[in-house]
């Protein structure tokens, strides 16, 4: 039994290598652990590690024993080698391998991860090294990333003038002396925060895969996800540049608000809504800082909840074909909202709705006067709900006069009492921003960065066709329509998303599609222009007028003459380059089910399986129960309040374990 205490005695020391885990979490988790065993690199991704079974047996079963003689000592070292456990692992962890990190996760459901998100982390790479890249050329460092060409500029001609060689020299003498390198501590580079960091994977790749970093601090008020952020830390050589931390991370922000401790970047993921950090994120980023934001409550910024959407961001958001983009902007209004609070303004460089979640990424900056804009940036919305034809009206007026600004009341509103157009009544939904979402110029370098590096990133197909859409979109038109609920609104036939946008063109009016929907028109061309549009479709497609009610909106839309004559001639700049060049704009769901993961637990251990909830939960409208002795499957709720009397007569469970387990859910 030597030989076995020897081999399991590094397993007891990575067990208990944390003592601070079980102290109080407000004090901050270094992650320094020369003394824990080498990591091993040979394993494939999400290769499950079956080592429990190992740690209990004995050395050899008595049966085993008999085949092979009576000595104990191992004579296969093939076979003794598979039942080892890999250094620097614990029993059931797996690895996970995503971009350059290979990250240790426990296969209970301790700290939260979710695989679908690798998209997120590549575009929050790219945005990162990007925005290096303009701020360390300020500092005197240049940005070096694998794999990407340096420009060559040839000159075809043999004669050199002498402002050419003045240029030259003008241009060599403002090279930066100081060179910044993936993986290597820079002192001049910028300090990253990441404040809800689980597993520490979207840091660790941070660490390998962002050049320019002085330090990255992981930070979760998980003690267990701080252990395994500097086990992480340890297992991909990266403790120069990371460490963990284990504090609240609206304390730990507000601890670093001076204007010299603050972060550079500042990275928010957290499970749901993030609006309980925004106040510290604005003022902790430091001056011209990056905020980069994550978003997982869409049910709530799309309009299920619009009371709740209000208390978390003071908006109000309604239901629409628009709601992922009126998410986006809603989450920036409440974020200039509350960096207006400190004198501070935010600039944003990206905005993207993806799937279930939306991702953000803007500059702060600090400046009174430019504050004083805020009013006239943000903007109610007038929803009609019969047709969906939407008004905005902006909180505030600004108007320049020379070199003085007035600031004044907005006037409206927009629209009446009732629809103009079919005659029903108005939705108010909002504030929120009504400023461009995107930096063109900014998402320009990215999507060039990425084109030219492809194997950089998992997703740089993805990344590459969503940038290409954002860069087509219009940036002075906010929200957008959809073309299947135009039609679904007069009842007739979806007319092809070509000729409507060549509609609109040969009509004068400027057209693009969106990112955030496949379907979507941003337009700046006025409801009644749609609408005559739609008029003269319908006039080619005739519907059944007499099968309409005098009421609805369809009757009352197609009841008017269109004012203009449309043509649904193709014109060929009514496809964009996106399109013609078959890039990846929306990407097909990976997998069925394959959305947000339950929620990490304190203690461990994997909830019920989300799939049999959803049968239980779901849809019971639709399977309804026939037979009543299927209905002992669900608990008796007036027993679990104890006031059944019906005992056994009762047709419901009275089982207290499956009550408690109700409880429990």
């Amino acid at each position: 039994m030597l030989v076995r205490t020897a081999r399991l005695f590094p397993l007891i020391i990575s067990h208990h290598l944390h003592p601070c885990c079980t102290n109080s979490a407000v004090q901050t988790f270094q992650c320094s652990l020369s003394s824990a065993p080498a990591a091993s690199r040979g394993l494939r991704s999400m290769e499950p590690i079956k080592a429990a079974q190992d740690a209990e047996k004995p050395l050899l079963a008595p049966s085993e024993s008999s085949k092979i003689g009576t000595s104990l000592a191992p004579t296969d070292a093939a076979a003794d080698k598979e039942k080892k456990l890999p250094e620097g692992l614990l029993p059931g962890e797996t690895v996970v391998k995503e971009g350059k990190a290979a990250i240790l996760f426990p296969s209970a459901n301790e700290v939260f991860y979710n695989p679908v998100q690798e998209f997120n982390r590549d575009l929050t790479c790219a945005v990162i090294t990007e925005f290096a890249r303009d701020v360390l050329a300020q500092r005197g460092v240049k940005v070096v990333v694998p794999g990407e060409k340096e420009r060559v500029v040839v000159s075809l001609s043999e004669e050199t003038n002498e402002s050419d060689v003045q240029a030259e020299k003008k241009n060599g003498a403002e090279e930066p002396a100081v060179t910044a390198i993936v993986g290597e501590k820079c002192e001049r580079g910028l300090r990253v925060l990441e404040g809800l960091a689980a597993s520490g994977l979207r840091s660790v790749r941070f660490a390998l895969e962002v050049p320019g970093l002085q330090n990255v601090t992981a930070n979760d008020f998980s003690t267990k996800a701080a252990a395994l952020i500097a086990r992480n830390a340890q297992h991909n050589e990266v403790n120069h540049l990371l460490q963990a931390s284990c504090k609240d991370a609206s304390m730990l922000m507000y601890e670093m608000r001076g204007k010299k401790e603050r972060y550079d970047v500042i990275d928010l993921d957290p499970y749901g809504s993030p609006s309980a950090f925004l106040d510290a994120a604005v003022q902790a980023v430091s001056e011209g800082g990056l905020l980069c934001l994550t978003c997982t409550d869409m049910a709530v910024m799309a309009g299920n909840s619009g009371e709740t959407c209000y208390s978390k961001y003071g908006s109000v958001s309604i239901k629409a074909k628009y709601c992922h983009e009126m998410a986006l902007r809603i989450i920036l209004h409440s974020l200039d909202q509350r960096a207006a609070v400190y004198q501070r303004y935010i600039q944003p460089l990206l905005s993207v709705s993806v799937d279930f979640y939306i991702r953000v990424f803007v500059r702060v900056f600090t400046g009174q006067a430019k504050v004083k804009n805020s009013a006239s940036k943000q903007a109610l919305v007038y929803n009609c709900v019969g047709c969906g034809s939407f008004h905005l009206q902006r909180m505030g007026r600004r108007t320049v006069n020379g070199k003085h600004m007035k600031y004044s009341p907005a006037v409206g509103p927009p629209v009446g009492p009732e629809c103009e157009h079919c005659g029903q009544r108005h939705q108010m939904g909002g504030p929120m921003w009504a400023e461009p979402i995107h930096d063109l110029a900014f998402v320009q370098k990215v999507l060039s960065a990425v084109s030219g590096n492809p194997s950089r990133f998992g997703t740089s197909k993805r990344i590459e066709g969503m940038l290409s859409m954002v860069t087509e979109e219009l940036e002075d038109v906010p929200l957008y329509y959809t073309v299947d609920s135009l039609s679904s609104t007069v009842h007739c036939n979806t007319p092809p998303l070509l000729q409507f946008r060549s509609a609109l063109l040969h009509a004068g009016h400027r057209v693009s599609l969106s990112h955030a929907c496949k379907s979507a028109i941003k337009t700046d061309a006025p409801p009644a222009a749609i609408w005559d549009i739609m008029r003269c479709w319908e006039k080619a497609n005739p519907v059944k007028r007499e099968k309409l009610s005098e009421t609805s909106p369809a009757f009352k839309i197609l009841s008017t003459e269109p004012s203009l004559e449309a043509c649904f001639t193709v014109r060929e700049d009514a496809n964009p380059q996106s399109r013609k060049r078959h890039l990846t704009r929306f990407q097909e769901n990976p997998q069925a089910f394959w959305g947000p993961k339950a929620r990490a637990k304190s203690g461990g251990g994997l909830s019920s399986d989300l799939q049999d909830k959803r049968k239980k939960c779901q849809n019971k409208r639709k399977n309804q129960i026939t037979d009543s002795s299927q209905l002992k499957d669900f608990p008796c709720k007036r027993f679990r309040q104890g006031t059944c009397t019906h005992g056994d007569k009762c047709c419901y469970s009275h089982d207290l374990e499956q009550t408690h387990e109700e409880k429990m859910e």
